[in-house]
């Protein structure tokens, strides 16, 4: 059904692969941080917290230069 909509709305399907990656690296983060937190150990959750954030972050990187490079390109010279 994604795989549809992205061929519909004429995106490149490794764009949509990554947004779903980062989906889950964003649930599977959280989900380990609320455990931890749950099992008394604060520290330990906040840096797997901030190492799902730096995952994303890296992760996002060739998403965000192309939206910026879309953008630029409208922008009028």
């Amino acid at each position: 059904m994604l795989e549809k909509l992205a061929v519909n709305a004429k995106v490149n399907m490794v764009y949509v692969e990554t947004i779903l990656k980062i989906i889950g690296i964003a649930y599977i983060a959280e989900f380990a941080t609320q455990i931890t937190k749950d099992a008394g150990q604060g520290a330990i959750a906040s840096k797997i917290e901030l190492a799902g954030k730096i995952i994303i972050l890296a992760m996002a990187i060739p998403i965000l230069t192309v939206l910026i490079e879309t953008i630029i390109k409208l922008i009028p010279s």
